[in-house]
């Protein structure tokens, strides 16, 4: 989205601020849908954020405006904003630069359950990758992914092709339950490609975002 549209999408006078003239402001990745951070927004700060097309916060224990990665480098380019039903919470998609948003270099600010840190969630493709990488780089014995690797372009890309005639199969029959069951199977074993070729699905996603336009 151009700086001139984001300009165009937001009325600064419809938007519910708090009693100390703030709106909570959650980044999500454009890609994936990843949840990255969440912080106050001040009617200067997002004005700053249209006008700019980067994110601009207001940082509550400095009490000043901070463009966020300007020091870092991780700056966030802006895709879109939108507002609630209420009007007072936003939801502005991002494409975060060096994919690190939060201090601790981690990419998502909400990585953290029972003290843990996990991958936030995303996108159910994503998770599913996710998985597969893990068991690519710490195999698990009788992991049916794990067999695919350790068969390599022969053993996964005859499964491609297999599961592929199975959605035609599908399509032909048209059987809406089969014909989702068959592409989830595509789906997966052509994840386990991306995996052994070590390609990103996040890349593929920029392929997608690209025909968009």
């Amino acid at each position: 989205m151009s700086v001139s549209s984001l300009i165009d999408a937001i009325p600064l006078d419809q938007i519910r601020y708090n009693e100390q003239g703030l709106v909570p402001a959650i980044a999500q990745d454009y890609l994936d849908g990843t949840v990255l951070m969440m912080a106050w927004m001040n009617r200067e700060s997002l004005q700053k954020t249209l006008e700019t097309g980067e994110t601009w916060y207001w940082s509550r224990s400095r009490e000043e405006l901070w463009n966020k990665g300007a020091t870092s480098g991780h700056i966030q380019k802006v895709k879109s904003i939108r507002y609630d039903c209420d009007s007072d919470a936003l939801l502005v998609t991002v494409e975060q630069i060096g994919d690190i948003a939060c201090h601790t270099g981690q990419r998502s600010c909400f990585h953290q359950v029972d003290s843990t840190k996990i991958a936030p969630p995303a996108d159910t493709l994503s998770g599913v990758f996710d998985v597969i990488k893990d068991r690519r780089d710490n195999p698990t014995e009788g992991s049916y992914t794990c067999k695919l690797l350790e068969g390599g372009d022969n053993k996964i890309l005859k499964k491609i092709g297999e599961e592929a005639a199975e959605v035609v199969m599908a399509c032909k029959d048209d059987d809406p339950d089969a014909i989702a069951g068959e592409v989830a199977d595509l789906f997966y074993h052509t994840l386990v490609a991306l995996a052994h070729h070590k390609v990103e699905l996040r890349d593929v996603y920029r392929k997608l975002q690209g025909r968009r336009r």
